[in-house]
């Protein structure tokens, strides 16, 4: 009987393994919610950090929150469609440097632990934004 229900349980959690797998980042972050969620807690970090305020001091947060949630839908699969100023766009004139963007880097990395991201996860999302660095950086 003990090794049935053993079988039973391992059965279980391998299945609930692959239905993770098959869910979205999107899904994964609890979609739209999540995101705005997430989207707080890193404007949050970034208003407590004497080394990154300086480049939102002139930013409308609201448009900058608006802006950064959609991207992060795009990003994660989400049901958006991104139609904001590209990357370059944004950034061109703001001279960010290494330390700056791995700074921020960070922030963002307390956000999505300040909410309870899971590390693959954070990995994932961190892989998908990592080859946006050279449209940041410096331009």
């Amino acid at each position: 009987m003990f090794k049935f229900i053993t079988i039973i349980i391992f059965t279980m959690v391998l299945s609930a393994c692959s239905n993770i797998a098959n869910l979205t980042l999107y899904q994964q972050l609890d979609g739209q919610a999540g995101l705005e969620r997430l989207v707080d807690s890193f404007i949050n970090q970034i208003g407590n950090d004497e080394q990154i305020i300086h480049y939102f001091e002139h930013a409308n947060i609201s448009h900058f929150r608006e802006g950064f949630i959609n991207h992060l839908c795009v990003l994660t699969d989400g049901p958006c469609k991104y139609t904001r100023d590209s990357m370059v766009e944004i950034h061109t004139g703001m001279n960010i440097s290494e330390a700056d963007f791995n700074q921020v880097v960070d922030l963002l990395i307390n956000a999505m632990n300040e909410q309870n991201i899971e590390h693959p996860v954070q990995n994932k999302i961190l892989a998908k934004m990592a080859p946006l660095r050279s449209e940041i950086i410096k331009i």
